[in-house]
C-alpha cells in the first residue's frame, strides 16, 4: 500500500512537471493564438495593462474563409477596457451598430482590408491611452467563418532607457519584491539553521522539516523573481517558469503537510501518526499536486481560453479542500489534550498545549482566509497599476505566518511544563473546567 502511494506521488510529479515544460514552451507573454472557424463577433485574446508609451505588435497568417463572398472591413482586431464593453452591449441591443468594430468605444488596430494579398500582416500599433486593454478578435460576416493564426506582443517602453518591458504596468515591479522576500526568507532559513544548532539537544524531526519548507519557500520566491526578470525584459521565461513551477510544487505539498504534522502533534508530542492522521496526508499530497497542475495551466494560458476556466473552477475547489482537510488534524489534538487532561492529572501542562494549539488553529484560519479571500478582493478593487499590492499582502501574510510557527513551535531546552508549583496547576485545573467547549 505504502509502496504504491510513493508511486503514485512520484507519477504526478512528473506529470506535473511535463505540464509545466509542455506550456512554457508553448506560451510566454508574447501570445501564439489559434482561432478556427471562428463567426463570432467577438473573441478576446489577451489583455494588458498599457503606460502612455505602450505598444502593441500583430502578425497574422494562415488566414481563410469558409465563403468568397464577405466584407473585409467587418474583419479585424481592436481594444477594449473592461468598462466599455458594457457600453459596446448596450449599442449593439439598440440597435446603434452591428458590429463592435464600429463602436466609438474601442481602438480599432486594423480591419482585413488592410491584408487584403498580404499573409502573413504585421502591423505595429501605439497605445496612447494608459489604461488596462483586452485584444479582440471580431468577425461580423454573418454565416462567415474565419481561420487565422495570431502573434500577439504587447509591451511599454520606458521613458528613460527605451527598453521593452513586456510586463503589464502594475506587474513591472514584481521581480524586484520577488527578490525582496527571498532575501527575507532566506534571513529566517539562515536564523533558524542558527536556533537549531543553539538548541540541537532538544530537536525533534518537525524542527528539520520546518527549516526544508522555509527554504523551499525561499527558492521559490527566487525563481519566480528570475522568471518575471526575464519576462519583463524579453517576454519569455527561458525556462525560469519550469523551476519556478517545480518548487511551487514542492513549497506547496511542504507547507501543507507541515501544517498537518504540527495539527497532530508529530514527533514533539507523539512519535508517529495516527491512521486518521495518514489519511489526511494521503488526501492532502493529491490534491495539492492537481492544484499545482490546474496553476500551471492557468498562468501559462491565455485568461480568456476555454480551459483555463475549467482549470480556475478545479483550483479553486482543490484549494478550498485542502485548507479545509489541514484543519481537521489541530482540532483531534485539541479534543485530546481536553480529554487527557480529565485523566492524567497534569492540567497545566495540558492547559499550555491546549492554549498554543487553539492559538494556532486561529491563526491558520486566518492565513487560509486572507491568503484565498481578502488578497483576491484587493485583486478586483486594485486598479492595474497597483496590482503589485495583492503580491505584497499575501507574502506579509505568509512571512507572518512562518515566524508565527517558527517561534511558538521552536525547540526549547528547558520544558516549563515541568517548573510548576501546587497553586499553579490548581489554577490551571480550574481554568480548564471554565473553559468553554471548543468546536470547529
Amino acid at each position: 500500500m505504502a509502496t504504491a502511494s510513493k508511486f503514485s506521488v512520484r507519477l504526478l510529479s512528473v506529470l506535473l512537471i511535463a505540464c509545466a515544460v509542455f506550456f512554457s514552451g508553448t506560451v510566454a507573454e508574447i501570445r501564439f493564438t489559434k482561432i478556427r472557424c471562428s463567426g463570432r463577433s467577438a473573441i478576446p485574446i489577451d489583455d494588458f495593462g498599457f503606460t502612455d508609451t505602450g505598444f502593441l505588435e500583430l502578425n497574422v497568417s494562415q488566414v481563410s474563409y469558409s465563403s468568397e463572398v464577405f466584407q473585409l472591413p467587418k474583419v479585424g482586431f481592436f481594444l477594449c477596457t473592461l468598462g466599455s464593453w458594457d457600453n459596446i452591449n448596450e449599442e449593439i441591443n439598440k440597435g446603434n451598430i452591428t458590429c463592435p468594430l464600429d463602436s466609438t468605444y474601442v481602438v480599432k488596430i486594423f480591419t482585413f482590408e488592410e491584408i487584403q494579398k498580404e499573409n502573413p500582416y504585421e502591423k505595429r500599433f501605439n497605445v496612447i491611452h494608459a489604461n488596462q486593454f483586452s485584444l479582440f478578435f471580431s468577425n461580423c460576416n454573418e454565416n462567415v467563418e474565419v481561420s487565422v493564426d495570431v502573434r500577439s506582443i504587447m509591451y511599454n517602453l520606458d521613458p528613460t532607457t527605451k527598453r521593452r518591458d513586456y510586463l503589464s504596468a502594475g506587474k513591472s515591479i514584481l521581480p524586484s519584491i520577488y527578490f525582496v522576500f527571498f532575501l527575507i526568507y532566506a534571513g529566517m532559513a539562515g536564523v533558524w539553521i542558527y536556533v537549531l544548532y543553539s538548541k540541537r539537544l532538544s530537536l525533534f524531526r518537525i524542527h528539520f522539516f520546518m527549516l526544508v519548507v522555509v527554504i523551499l519557500k525561499a527558492l521559490n520566491l527566487l525563481c519566480e523573481a528570475e522568471d518575471k526578470s526575464y519576462i519583463k525584459r524579453t517576454g519569455s521565461a527561458h525556462g525560469w517558469d519550469v523551476l519556478f513551477y517545480i518548487f511551487s510544487f514542492l513549497k506547496g505539498i511542504t507547507l501543507f503537510s507541515l501544517i498537518v504534522l504540527i495539527g497532530t502533534g508529530w514527533s514533539f508530542l507523539k512519535p508517529y501518526l495516527q491512521d486518521k492522521d495518514k489519511k489526511v496526508l494521503m488526501i492532502v499530497i493529491p490534491l495539492q499536486i492537481i492544484s499545482n497542475m490546474a496553476q500551471v495551466v492557468i498562468d501559462e494560458t491565455s485568461p480568456y481560453a476555454q480551459e483555463t476556466h475549467t482549470w480556475k473552477q478545479v483550483f479553486l475547489l482543490v484549494d478550498v479542500i485542502c485548507c479545509c482537510a489541514v484543519l481537521f488534524p489541530i482540532v483531534w489534538s485539541i479534543k485530546n489534550l481536553r480529554e487527557a487532561a480529565k485523566t492524567d492529572g497534569k492540567a497545566a501542562v495540558n492547559l499550555m498545549k491546549l492554549t498554543l494549539f487553539k492559538q494556532y488553529y486561529i491563526i491558520v484560519i486566518c492565513y487560509i482566509y486572507f491568503t484565498r479571500v481578502a488578497v483576491y478582493i484587493l485583486q478586483i478593487i486594485t486598479s492595474y497599476r497597483y496590482q503589485w499590492t495583492s503580491v505584497v499582502a499575501e507574502e506579509l501574510a505568509a512571512v507572518a505566518f512562518y515566524a508565527f510557527t517558527g517561534y511558538n513551535f521552536r525547540p526549547k531546552t528547558h520544558n516549563p511544563y515541568f517548573a510548576l508549583d501546587d497553586e499553579e496547576e490548581e489554577a490551571a485545573a480550574e481554568a480548564l473546567k471554565l473553559e468553554d467547549e471548543f468546536e470547529l
